[in-house]
């Protein structure tokens, strides 16, 4: 994966530093009783450090065999050391000739395979060390090293298995945003086109009645089951509500409903007072141009603004009819509509042609 290749890199570096590290405690310890020998086996380390870093930054080769190289080369180095150091070298403490290098293969185990794979190779090395340091006679401070190794094995597995979980959870939810631009893309395409002929077939069968009505109905019915199902996406954010769950309601063989593909999200106090108003103007189309009157109510949403329509093809408003409305004390557009957006910060216009209809615009920022 991916997210392996920063550790690669970091346990590469160590290597190398491990390395130098390992060379200067040869230089300053001039008691070896082999020091050539002690030498040869930096000799070692360098040349396999060198390959394992190139070996490693191959992503098909870290598997097994090069995992089981890398602990055994790291093993022979390490069982040298009392070979190296004689019997002169019983100082208590005393690193052993590969010093901190031996932690390498503990950590390639641990992001390769995880913390169980880590721990084992850190046993492993430990156990050897154990061997290492009971032949000159310092078993007695192996714990501190063997504790930190396990401990090192077992939490950088720990660590790239979290950061594994976490590129794959990331990796989901790109794949996910990229198929809901995919769904919204087909959603607004079909918006465009198939749900726009099927609701002017509807309003046209209507219109023609007889047979085409009942085909007017049936492009109705295949209109809601589109729209229904272009719509569905993630839950909306808590304490938002899409309006056109609202809206909805009020689709009916006389009033057609039409909202975009995409959600239309509003907090639900918001979408509550929108839904309210939008009723108010249906009430008032059907107490003003009868039950069976025709309506349409039309949702949008441009520029961070929600727009709600509802025209009808009624007779109209005679100018000064709401004015005096008010005046009589009948509050259902001053109140109802326009009381409601205000309160929101929200605007409602009204144009109304005498024989031509009215138009209740609504307007909201979301």
């Amino acid at each position: 994966m991916a997210i392996e290749g920063p550790f690669w890199r970091a346990i590469a570096v160590f290597r190398v530093a491990s390395l130098v590290y390992a060379a200067v405690l040869m230089a300053q310890h001039r008691g070896y009783e082999q020091p050539l020998l002690g030498w040869l086996v930096i000799g070692v380390m360098a040349l396999w450090t060198a390959a394992a870093t190139f070996a490693y930054a191959a992503g098909p080769l870290r598997r097994w065999p090069l995992l089981a190289v890398d602990l055994t080369v790291t093993m022979a180095c390490l069982l040298t050391t009392p070979y190296v150091q004689g019997d002169q070298q019983v100082t208590l403490g005393s690193m052993p000739v590969p010093a901190t290098w031996i932690a390498a293969p503990v950590l390639a185990w641990a992001v390769r395979h995880g913390r169980r794979a880590g721990t084992v190779a850190a046993a492993v090395v430990a156990a050897g060390e154990l061997w290492s340091r009971a032949r000159v006679g310092e078993a007695s401070v192996l714990i501190n090293e063997t504790v930190l190794l396990l401990m090192a094995g077992w939490l950088v597995g720990h660590m790239v298995r979290l950061a594994k979980q976490a590129e794959e959870r990331l990796q989901r939810a790109a794949e996910m945003e990229a198929a809901q631009r995919e769904r919204e893309r087909l959603a607004r395409d079909i918006h465009d086109s198939v749900l726009q002929v099927l609701a002017l077939v509807q309003r046209r069968g209507r219109e023609l009645g007889g047979e085409a009505a009942e085909l007017g109905r049936l492009a109705g019915e295949q209109e809601a089951a589109l729209r229904e199902l272009v719509s569905v996406g993630p839950p909306p954010p808590l304490g938002t509500i899409d309006l056109r769950s609202h809206l909805a309601r009020y689709g009916s063989p006389s009033v057609t409903v039409s909202t975009p593909a995409t959600p239309l999200l509003l907090p639900a106090e918001a979408a509550a007072s929108v839904s309210a108003a939008v009723g108010a103007a249906l009430d008032n189309v059907r107490a003003h141009c009868g039950h069976d009157a025709r309506a349409w109510v039309l949702a949008e949403f441009l520029d961070g603004t929600v727009t709600v329509t509802v025209r009808d093809e009624g007779p109209g408003i005679p100018e000064g009819r709401l004015e005096q409305a008010a005046a009589d004390g009948r509050m259902g557009v001053a109140r109802s509509i326009r009381g409601r957006m205000a309160e929101l910060g929200g605007q409602v216009s009204i144009v109304s042609v005498p024989g031509q209809g009215t138009e209740v615009e609504i307007t909201l920022t979301a």
